[in-house]
């Protein structure tokens, strides 16, 4: 299935930015035998006066910009077409392997991709693990109990036990606060599923991307009704990542498209930068639109 994925945020300051210079990781990945990225391109209002890219520490695509000259307006939109290569309906195979011998496998485990996914078992700047978490994750967690098994149903009480609510939360609401007032939106369920499971000694990451949703039956869907998501997912010693999606209690396959991925939102903020100008307060405006191309 091949889609084009839409993504326009539009800035507005009171007064002149007389300077900004600006970051974005709005490119999907590649990701070998689920996602192939297609073309991209970032259109950006005013044209900038530099454009650069590269690759962060964690393979992201990073594009750099500035603008030198005064506006008081920046709308920065990422197209991008991709082909998600058919990952429709495989789940992964159960290995068996429990989580205490996942946790020890990953411990010995010298080889490229465990010395990576040991990164991903520290405390990040949005992931700080805390005792409570450490209680209420263990009854998902029996001695002997399948990895697998032990992430899904974590990720099925997440869905159950916390309620989506777009109002609950803003980017700086500490992760204390989402597991105290159980309110947040997808960001807080990532970020509590993470610290969850690296209290478990498990290395786990965050996952950004977009979720194709589809209208109600005889109605067409409206442009920009879709929107940016994040997951998370579980390092296995025998499988490699796995994806969960607790927002919407699922295993992400075909619908879910994958942007970056980093140790928590902070290495995988969409758009940041810094403005010189601009009165101390704007207005944004966030649209995504994912469009089933075939």
């Amino acid at each position: 299935m091949k889609y084009r994925i839409t993504h326009r945020t539009d800035y507005a300051y009171p007064e002149l930015i007389s300077l900004g210079y600006s970051e974005t990781r709005m490119s999907p990945r590649n990701r070998h035998g689920q996602q192939l990225v297609l073309q991209h391109r970032l259109e950006i209002d005013p044209r900038p006066d530099y454009l650069t890219e590269r690759e962060d520490y964690f393979g992201n695509r990073v594009q750099h910009f500035a603008i030198q000259r005064p506006h008081k307006r920046l709308v920065v939109s990422a197209i991008t077409e991709l082909d998600m290569l058919g990952a429709e309906d495989q789940l992964p195979l159960d290995s068996g392997m429990s989580w205490e011998q996942a946790v020890q496998s990953l411990a010995e485990d010298w080889s490229q991709g465990g010395l990576d996914a040991r990164q991903y078992l520290l405390e990040s700047p949005m992931v700080t693990p805390r005792p409570e978490l450490v209680d209420y994750t263990r009854s998902s967690f029996p001695a002997g109990r399948p990895l697998q098994d032990c992430v899904r149903e974590l990720m099925e009480r997440i869905h159950r036990d916390f309620t989506y609510d777009p109002t609950a939360t803003t980017l700086a609401t500490p992760l204390s606060t989402v597991f105290r007032e159980r309110r947040g939106v997808c960001q807080d369920f990532a970020h509590l599923g993470i610290a969850c499971l690296r209290s478990m000694g498990l290395a786990a990451r965050y996952v950004s991307g977009y979720l194709e949703t589809l209208p109600p039956p005889g109605k067409e869907k409206l442009v920009g009704s879709d929107a940016s998501h994040a997951w998370f997912a579980v390092y296995h010693p025998i499988i490699g990542w796995l994806d969960y999606d607790p927002t919407n209690n699922l295993i992400p396959m075909s619908q879910h498209m994958t942007t970056a991925w980093g140790r928590d939102y902070a290495d995988v903020t969409p758009i940041k930068g810094v403005i010189f100008g601009g009165g101390g307060k704007h207005e944004a405006k966030v649209s995504v639109d994912v469009q089933r191309l075939d």
